[in-house]
């Protein structure tokens, strides 16, 4: 047997260096590994658990908003990128091509999807043609490419996975209307799922996606103080409806082009909930999106260990009906190690259950982000699982929260806000004059990008924190990932 001294591989201490620490829990939690292409990543067995737990409940809420699933084709032809100015200027950088099928080279060569306005237009242009056939609120769960120079598992890959939705509409108001829908989805998916709180607002004319006229986002801080975009909402105007001809006879018989939105979220949720929840132990998961809510671990001396596997096995019977449980009754590792693989994994819950515990009738359970152990009668058990379950999803949301605010700075002097940015963490609310050159000056100096122009706050009188002149704008700014 590995004794309980002979603990799960060692990870670099996260006060010591995050980054390290970011990459040792993911491969030591067994979430992912690099792959033999340059910037890709293998997403293991629990990582993906994760990942299918996020798509179950995200595809719920857009579901019971009127989306339906689709699948659009992974190779774009290069005409359609280039239709798009600047669109096609946005991603230029990131554009994978396919030049060669088998021994002959294409006639236009394709791009390997980096996001897909283009290959969508073209077909809601065939689909569309009345004012009957709209709204269009389609969304699908696909992987894209996009050619990044540098990379971090989760955070920043050449290949990854996200859900991107696409609708059109008949007036401006509804597409502004579905844009801001969705930007609330995200937000209350992220605090009530994930666990993360988030900003939320408008992004800058430097910041906003390459073809939008407007783009909405929401910002979660990091805990080593850094900023993740967790979503985005694009309010696509027209442009893509004029490009490809995306046009539809009204109830006017005026024949008029769509009103177009788009919005996704990723795999980098996952690195987000690694960065907000992680701590010195490894993994820290909300219940409602670990792929294992409750681990059962018997404590089984030999002369005890066949009544204590029978008791483990029932108990696992029971939770199983309504949770995610494993049953961990591995005899070559101790207690103690499992102890300690599974607090790595980040389970929410860890139920012990030893010799005394099954002549007691009792249990005892383990939060994972407090450590705080209780006994519980075996007749109680099942509601005592599942209200210690909602603790730990509150706790660790009230523990986020009570970061970024924490995190959370209020400066109108800029060698203050650059003393904050070098010497400090976190985000920095500040007034902006609205200027570009401001904004630019601002992120070559210090680092620190515009997050988002707020929606929840009021309009109140300032000077720029760059330039000095009046302004009721107020922005939050911060490093990003």
């Amino acid at each position: 047997m590995k004794g309980s001294q002979e603990f799960v591989q060692h990870i670099t201490p996260k006060s010591e260096n995050f980054s390290q620490w970011y990459t040792d829990v993911i491969l030591r939690a067994e979430l992912a590994d690099y792959a033999p292409v340059r910037g890709c990543m293998v997403i293991r067995p629990y990582g993906f658990g994760i990942w299918e737990n996020i798509k179950e409940l995200l595809d719920r809420r857009l579901k019971a908003t009127g989306h339906k699933n689709a699948y659009f084709p992974l190779l774009i032809p290069r005409s359609f990128l280039e239709k798009e100015a600047e669109h096609v200027e946005g991603f230029a950088p990131e554009v994978a091509w396919v030049t060669r099928a088998g021994s002959e080279d294409l006639a236009e060569p394709l791009v390997v999807r980096p996001t897909s306005e283009t290959i969508i237009g073209h077909m809601y242009s065939k689909w569309i043609s009345s004012w009957r056939d709209l709204p269009v609120l389609i969304n699908q769960w696909a992987n894209v490419v996009r050619w990044e120079k540098a990379t971090r598992l989760f955070l920043r890959t050449s290949e990854f996975l996200w859900q991107e939705g696409h609708t059109c509409h008949r007036t401006e108001e509804e597409a502004e209307e579905e844009t801001l829908k969705i930007l609330d989805i995200y937000k209350d998916f992220l605090s009530e799922d994930l666990a993360i709180p988030v900003l939320f607002g408008k992004k800058t004319e430097e910041e906003k996606f390459a073809g939008a006229i407007t783009t909405y986002c929401v910002e979660a801080l990091m805990t080593d103080g850094r900023a993740l975009q967790a979503g985005t909402s694009h309010n696509l105007g027209q442009n893509f409806a004029k490009v490809f001809d995306i046009s539809f006879l009204d109830q006017d018989n005026q024949l008029k082009y769509v009103w177009q939105t788009s919005w996704g979220v990723s795999t980098r949720l996952i690195g987000g909930i690694i960065m907000v929840h992680g701590d010195e132990r490894g993994l820290a998961l909300p219940p409602k999106i670990a792929p294992v809510q409750v681990v059962i671990v018997p404590i089984m001396p030999p002369p005890s260990q066949e009544i204590v596997i029978k008791t483990a096995n029932e108990v696992f019977q029971r939770l199983k009906r309504t949770l995610r449980v494993e049953l961990d009754a591995r005899e070559e590792y101790s207690p103690g190690w499992k102890f300690n693989e599974w607090e790595l994994k980040g389970v929410p819950v860890r139920l012990e259950i030893g010799p005394r515990d099954v002549k007691a009738g009792k249990v005892v359970l383990v939060q994972r982000d407090t450590g705080k152990k209780t006994i519980v009668p075996m007749e109680n058990l099942e509601e005592a699982v599942t209200n210690m379950l909602s603790d730990v999803q509150e706790g660790l949301y009230r523990r986020a929260k009570k970061f970024m605010d924490e995190n959370t700075h209020t400066s109108d002097n800029y060698d203050e806000f650059k003393d904050i940015i070098e010497a400090q963490r976190g985000l920095i609310f500040a007034p902006w004059c609205g200027n570009p050159n401001c904004e630019t000056s601002i992120k070559e100096e210090s680092g620190a990008t515009i997050r988002c122009i707020p929606m929840d706050s009021e309009p109140k009188p300032g000077k720029c924190v760059c330039c000095g002149d009046n302004t009721d704008t107020w922005v939050y700014f911060g490093k990003a990932y």
